[in-house]
């Protein structure tokens, strides 16, 4: 019997690098696609090896071939972090716009089901807490932000045009914020970064006052619930991520705990329209998956930072890349 195929875009990133591992687990013939801008090959490497995976070095938001039968596409192309879509704007809402559009078209031309990534940024920073799938998002268009928002609500709509107007299966994931090996210490985003001051030895930068509040996400946990909501039958957007919400200021205090650093807490102006709240309301995703996190922040914590602890000390003081947003 013939594996089912299924294409990854993204693949060499964070979240695409484990769904691969999960889908090659699973039985699947996995087609990874990913130009590098943020992704890093290393994260995949070790399937190279395998018959059952392949790889294109494509940028999504050209034109997709792919020879040969889908069953299903997971569209994961897009730069996640705030580090990055600040420096490649345009590549952000490129890839969320086009690279959605030719996805799309890509499972129509093949009769794939495909799931597309959104995020919890879609609430933008958010009136209504916790988030249900019901809130619209308080969302400033023209801000810092607004590149990569806007590009996933964009993504969104695109998704569920397809749906009914071609009748195309999909599936729309939530994903709020998720953590693991695998992450990249310099992307900005807070744990890597609270984890990455502290290898080097460096204050923990808090932004604000510290008050706003995260909701931290194991990835294997994620992952099982990207993987039911892609097998289930339901097409409307679905959160999933962890509702334990914890405060940045006492986050930032569990990371110096955890690694025994001697580093204080030093204090920024919050940048331009953070979020204050962020925490999913999961009841949708509990009734209609059987899906809720398992792992505990801090058995999480702990496995995330012993991979960053193993990575050579070089890459502990390593620089955001330079980007040209074309």
């Amino acid at each position: 019997m013939a594996r089912k195929r299924v294409l990854i875009t993204g693949a060499a990133g964070f979240l695409g690098s484990h769904l691969s591992d999960r889908f090659i687990k699973e039985g699947f013939h996995v087609i990874g696609m990913d130009n590098l801008i943020t992704g890093d090959l290393r994260n995949i490497e070790h399937l190279f090896k395998l018959e059952q995976f392949e790889f294109y070095n494509h940028d999504v938001s050209t034109f997709i071939h792919v020879p040969g039968s889908l069953d299903y596409i997971l569209h994961f192309a897009s730069p996640a972090s705030p580090i990055d879509y600040l420096k490649i704007p345009i590549q952000t809402l490129k890839v969320g716009s086009l690279g959605t559009h030719n996805c799309l078209g890509l499972a129509r031309a093949k009769g794939a089901r495909i799931l597309v990534a959104s995020t919890s940024e879609i609430y933008g920073d958010p009136l209504v807490h916790p988030q249900t799938e019901e809130y619209w998002g308080n969302v400033n268009p023209v801000g810092p932000r607004g590149v990569y928002d806007e590009a996933k609500r964009f993504q969104e709509a695109m998704t569920m045009a397809y749906h009914t107007f071609h009748g195309v299966e999909t599936r729309i994931v939530r994903i709020f914020n998720t953590y693991g090996p695998r992450m990249r210490l310099n992307d900005g985003r807070a744990l890597p970064a609270f984890i990455g001051q502290a290898l080097r030895g460096e204050d923990l930068t808090v932004f604000g006052d510290g008050s706003q509040t995260r909701s931290f996400c194991y990835v294997d946990d994620l992952v099982e619930g990207i993987y039911r909501l892609l097998m289930s039958d339901y097409h409307m957007p679905v959160n999933v991520g962890n509702p334990d919400e914890i405060s940045l200021k006492e986050f930032a205090e569990e990371v110096i705990k955890l690694t025994g650093t001697k580093q204080e807490i030093i204090y920024k102006a919050l940048p331009k329209d953070d979020p204050k709240q962020r925490k999913p309301d999961i009841t949708r995703a509990k009734e209609i998956l059987g899906w809720e996190p398992k792992v505990h922040r801090a058995e999480g914590l702990k496995v995330t930072y012993e991979y960053f602890k193993s990575l050579k000390p070089e890459e502990w003081f390593k620089q955001p890349k330079e980007f040209v947003s074309r």
